[in-house]
């Protein structure tokens, strides 16, 4: 996996080179009518869906809103991840199980398929839903979740017992019960955002403060060297400067839950840290302290509030926040610079930015089917 994450972050840094050039030559699209203008080729369409195995990901349906997946039954997969709320919190920092304080906010998942890397650190490799599933549901300060438990569960309740057998074959199994899940997360993609439509030829799909925005988006704001392709991120890991949320600071709990996961992942000279340094508990380079995953930007509209640290309520601070050059921190990108942006700029930004928002999702939470005894002889 190591090497297969430099040979991506090579060829990413390549990319970075070339829009960077294109940016000091001064990159800009003409004003021209707005059915006239071309998006730049810095951008695509999302992604195609991938195959889901329909089975299945309604097997991980059921599973993904059940509470019997934690360990103390109090939480499901959708306490964190709310597709009422952007498949997020809507929360600054999440929860974690029972009393836990996490000290990260919760990403949403919208096109989860199609990541190169899960988690802000950038620990899990984007292909393997399975992994990232197994992740949250066993680790202590997430659901807390024995799979054993799990699996032993499910057998007791006859409806999960008929999914499983049409899904994979037989029983429940800690293997398949992420599986199903994540072929769920395959499902879960952004629906009819207006420049979406636009890149695939409804020029009016756009208008013309979205398409301002766009130009600036590409060639002045330079958000393109890293927010650029069918996903609206190239998947590389950044510094920028994003402070850590005040509460990190002040809140002894979300302090616990950070030295747990630097103890878990092996950090050096861990109780010496205060402060979330990233990408650096995955190669314990120094280099590396500070750098997150570079999020997509597909349905950023419903994923508020934004960041690894949850410190920015609105798309407008995050505009403000990178016009103003980012912030301090120790390994910044040098693509990160002050922008000088005009308050009508900063607002066209917003709007290009809302215009990557689909519709809301639309999933009924599945009614649960209850546990009854399984007969002697039947297990």
């Amino acid at each position: 996996m190591q090497d297969r994450r430099l040979s991506e972050l090579t060829r990413k840094a390549a990319v970075v080179v070339v829009l960077q050039s294109i940016a000091m030559a001064g990159f800009a699209l003409p004003a021209v009518a707005q059915s006239n203008v071309e998006a730049p080729a810095v951008f695509a369409p999302l992604p195609d869906p991938s195959e889901v195995k329909e089975a299945r990901a309604r097997l991980g349906g059921m599973l993904f809103f059940d509470n019997r997946l934690s360990g103390d039954t109090a939480q499901s997969c959708a306490s964190c991840h709310d597709p009422k709320k952007g498949w997020g919190t809507g929360e600054p920092m999440s929860q974690g199980y029972s009393s836990i304080l996490y000290f990260r906010n919760a990403p949403g998942l919208f096109n989860a398929a199609n990541r190169n890397f899960y988690m802000w650190d950038g620990r899990l490799d984007g292909s393997d839903q399975g992994t990232v599933v197994r992740d949250m549901l066993t680790e202590a300060h997430t659901m807390n979740m024995d799979s054993r438990l799990a699996q032993e569960r499910l057998k007791q309740v006859p409806e999960y017992a008929a999914l499983f057998d049409e899904a994979f074959g037989g029983d429940p199994y800690g293997g398949k019960i992420y599986g199903a899940i994540g072929e769920y997360l395959k499902t879960i993609r952004t629906v009819n955002a207006p420049f979406d439509r636009y890149l695939r030829g409804e020029a009016s799909a756009l208008d013309a403060d979205a398409q301002r925005g766009m130009e600036l988006f590409a060639g002045k704001a330079g958000c393109a060297q890293c927010h650029s392709g069918a996903m609206l991120s190239d998947g590389g890991l950044y510094a920028t400067g994003v402070p850590d949320n005040a509460d990190l600071q002040a809140n002894a709990d979300r302090q616990i839950s950070m030295l747990r996961h630097y103890a878990t992942m092996g950090t050096p000279n861990y109780m010496n840290l205060r402060s979330d340094v990233g990408h650096y508990v995955v190669t314990k380079d120094e280099a590396d302290i500070g750098k997150f995953v570079t999020p997509s930007l597909w349905d950023v509209g419903q994923t508020a509030p934004y960041m690894h640290s949850g410190v920015f309520a609105t798309l407008t601070d995050v505009v403000a926040f990178y016009d103003a050059g980012g912030g301090a921190g120790p390994n910044k990108s040098e693509t990160i610079k002050p922008l000088g942006l005009s308050d009508q700029e900063k607002a066209d930004l917003v709007a290009f930015l809302d215009s990557l928002t689909g519709d809301a999702p639309d999933v009924t939470v599945p009614d649960l089917p209850e546990y009854q005894l399984r007969e002697v002889g039947k297990n």
